[in-house]
C-alpha cells in the first residue's frame, strides 16, 4: 500500500499499484480528482444529511409529494433539455454489465446500442475492478482490447459496437483507496473523473463524449451536483460546455416525485431518465420501512410492472421525459438464457412481453442484462419504432399521474409466503458471498441479480421481522424463525455447490453480514457499505 510517486499535494493512493495502474492514476487525473473533492465534498456531505433527515421524517409520519416550492419549473411548458448527443439517439436496446475486460468485448459487441459500462451494482468497488475497469474502457475505446479464456477462447471488439456510457457510484459511496487532504474521496468522483479524463476525449475524437448514468439520487439538488461538477470538470480540461451527457436512473421513492426538476437541473447535460424498477422497490421498502401494511410489498416475483404503483411511476417517468424532449429508458429485463429449452421458452415470452408493453406505453428503449435478450428487446422496440430512433414526439398528454397514484403501494396483490421468505435469504446469501469475492453481477435461478437484489431480499426480510408479518402459508416471521431459514438455506447451498467449493468461498462472511442486516433494530441504508468494510 504506497502512494504513487508524483501525486498532487494532499493525495494519497493506499491501495496497491499493479501493472498499468500508472496510466489511470497519473498526477493530471488526480489534480481533477483533488479539485473536484476539495470544491463538491462538503456539498456531498451536506446532502447526504438531508437524506437523513427526510428519512426521519418519513419514519415518523411524514410522507412525500410534489414540491411546492419547484412548482413554477414543473408549470413552466417553455423548457425543453438539450438535443440527444452522438451516438444517443436511438437508444432502443441497451445492455449493462461490469468493466471486467471479457464482459467489455461481449457487451460492445452484443448488438445493444448502447452499453450500460457499470462500476456500481453490477460490479464491486474491489480496487482491482475500479482501476482495472477504466484501463479496460480507455483500451476498448482505442480498439486496443481483446481476451483470452483459460480454456483458450479469444475475443475480440467487432467494427460496429455499443455507445459506452459509464454508471459511476452514487453520492453515499466512498473510494477508500483514494484520499485527499486525509479524508476518503467520494466514489462517485473517483470514477467519473478518472474516465472523463483518460477516456472522455478519446470518445470526442470519435465523434461522440463522456456519457454517464447517474444512480441513487434522491433530489433535485443532488442532480443540481452533479451539474456543478460537469461543469467544472468540462472547464478543467477545457471541453465545451454540454459535451458530458447524463441519464438519470428513477430508481428512489423520493426521486419520482422531483422527475422534471432532475431533468431540469440537468438540462444542458441531459440524456433523459431510466425506469430503475428493482432499486425503486427497494426504496420503498427503506423509506416507509415501519410505517406497517400500507407500504407492505409481498414476495419480491409477485410484484410486476402492471400493479398500480409501479405502473403510475413508469407512466409518470414516459409523460416528463418526453414534455421535455428527453429520452425514457425502461427497465431491467433480468432473466438469463438457460440450458432448459422450457425456461428458455417462458423466459424470452416474458422478456418480449414486458418489452412490447414499455415500448407501447412510450418508451424509447430498455435494459436487458445478457447478450442473449438483445434481440428479443430488439423485436418488441422495433414493432413499435421501426425506423424512427424513438419515439420522443409521444407526449403522453393523456397521463396524469398523482402523489397519490404513486404512493399507493396498499393495493399490490399477493402475498408474504415462506417460499418468498426462502427466496430472499436463499438469493440474498449468494449475491453477498460472490459480491465479497469481488463479482456483483451474479446468475442465481437463470436470472442475473445485482446489488439491487440483494438490496429487496435483506430489507423484505426486516421489514416482514420488524411488522410482526404471519406467513400467508405459515407462521409468523420472528427471529428466531428468519435465523433457522438462514441456516437451512445456507446447508442447502453448501449440498449444491459441494463441501470443497463451499469451503473456499466466504460463506460465513456472507451469512454473518445478511444476518446483521437482516435482524438489525434499524434499517441500514445500503447493505454495499457494511460490505465493502469487509472488502481489502
Amino acid at each position: 500500500m504506497a502512494s504513487n510517486s508524483g501525486t498532487p499535494e494532499g493525495v494519497e493512493i493506499h491501495g496497491p499499484m499493479h501493472e498499468r495502474y500508472d496510466e489511470v492514476l497519473t498526477p493530471e487525473a488526480l489534480t481533477l480528482l483533488a479539485e473536484l473533492h476539495r470544491s463538491f465534498d462538503g456539498r456531498r456531505q451536506e446532502l447526504l444529511e438531508a437524506r437523513q433527515a427526510r428519512a426521519a421524517d418519513l419514519a415518523s409520519g411524514g410522507t412525500l409529494d410534489f414540491l411546492p416550492e419547484t412548482k413554477d419549473i414543473r408549470e413552466d411548458e417553455s423548457w425543453r433539455v438539450a438535443e440527444p448527443a452522438s451516438g444517443l439517439e436511438d437508444r432502443r436496446v441497451e445492455i449493462t454489465g461490469p468493466t471486467d475486460r471479457k464482459m467489455t468485448i461481449n457487451a460492445l459487441n452484443s448488438g445493444a446500442r448502447v452499453w450500460l459500462a457499470d462500476h456500481e451494482d453490477a460490479n464491486t468497488p474491489l480496487w482491482e475492478n475500479m482501476v482495472g475497469g477504466q484501463l479496460n474502457l480507455r483500451d476498448a475505446i482505442q480498439g486496443k482490447i481483446d481476451f483470452t479464456s483459460p480454456e483458450g477462447k479469444t475475443y475480440a471488439l467487432k467494427d460496429e459496437v455499443a455507445t459506452i456510457v459509464v454508471r459511476p457510484r452514487g453520492w453515499h459511496l466512498s473510494e477508500k483507496h483514494v484520499t485527499v487532504d486525509g479524508e476518503p474521496v467520494s466514489g462517485s468522483l473517483f470514477d467519473f473523473a478518472m474516465y472523463f479524463f483518460h477516456s472522455g476525449p478519446l470518445q470526442v475524437e470519435r465523434g461522440l463524449g463522456p456519457y454517464f448514468y447517474l444512480p441513487k439520487m434522491e433530489s433535485h439538488l443532488e442532480a443540481r451536483l452533479w451539474n456543478d461538477v460537469f461543469v467544472a470538470a468540462q472547464d478543467h480540461v477545457g471541453m465545451p460546455q454540454g459535451t458530458i451527457r447524463a441519464t438519470v436512473l428513477i430508481e428512489t421513492y423520493p426521486a419520482a416525485f422531483e422527475m422534471e426538476e432532475i431533468l431540469y437541473e440537468l438540462r444542458d447535460h441531459s440524456a433523459g431518465l431510466n425506469a430503475g424498477r428493482w432499486d425503486y422497490m427497494f426504496s420503498i421498502i427503506k423509506s416507509f420501512h415501519s410505517r406497517g401494511r400500507d407500504f407492505m410489498l409481498p414476495d419480491r416475483n409477485s410484484v410486476t410492472m402492471t400493479v398500480p404503483f409501479m405502473r403510475a411511476y413508469t407512466e409518470l417517468l414516459v409523460r416528463t421525459c418526453h414534455k421535455r424532449g428527453a429520452h425514457a429508458i425502461g427497465g431491467m429485463s433480468a432473466f438469463i438464457p438457460s440450458k432448459d429449452e422450457k425456461v428458455n421458452e417462458q423466459a424470452y415470452a416474458k422478456v418480449l412481453d414486458d418489452k412490447t408493453r414499455e415500448a407501447n406505453d412510450g418508451f424509447d428503449g430498455s435494459w436487458v442484462a445478457h447478450p442473449g435478450m438483445v434481440e428479443t428487446c430488439r423485436e418488441a422496440y422495433d414493432k413499435v419504432l421501426g425506423d424512427k430512433p424513438n419515439q420522443r414526439d409521444r407526449t403522453r398528454d393523456d397521463v396524469n399521474v398523482s402523489a397519490e397514484d404513486l404512493l399507493d403501494v396498499r393495493s399490490t396483490p399477493g402475498d408474504v409466503t415462506e417460499g418468498g421468505l426462502r427466496g430472499n435469504v436463499s438469493v440474498g446469501l449468494q449475491y453477498i458471498e460472490t459480491w465479497l469475492r469481488g463479482q456483483g453481477a451474479v446468475g442465481i435461478n437463470n436470472m442475473m441479480e445485482d446489488a439491487a437484489t440483494a438490496e429487496i431480499s435483506r430489507s423484505q426480510v426486516w421489514q416482514w421481522l420488524h411488522n410482526d408479518v404471519e406467513l400467508a402459508d405459515g407462521p409468523r416471521v420472528t427471529r428466531d424463525l428468519v435465523e433457522r431459514v438462514i441456516g437451512e438455506e445456507l446447508a442447502a447451498i453448501r449440498d449444491r455447490v459441494g463441501n470443497d467449493a463451499f469451503e473456499q468461498g466466504r460463506w460465513d462472511d456472507a451469512r454473518a453480514l445478511f444476518t446483521d442486516l437482516a435482524l438489525a433494530d434499524e434499517l441500514a441504508d445500503f447493505l454495499t457499505i457494511p460490505a465493502y468494510e469487509r472488502m481489502p
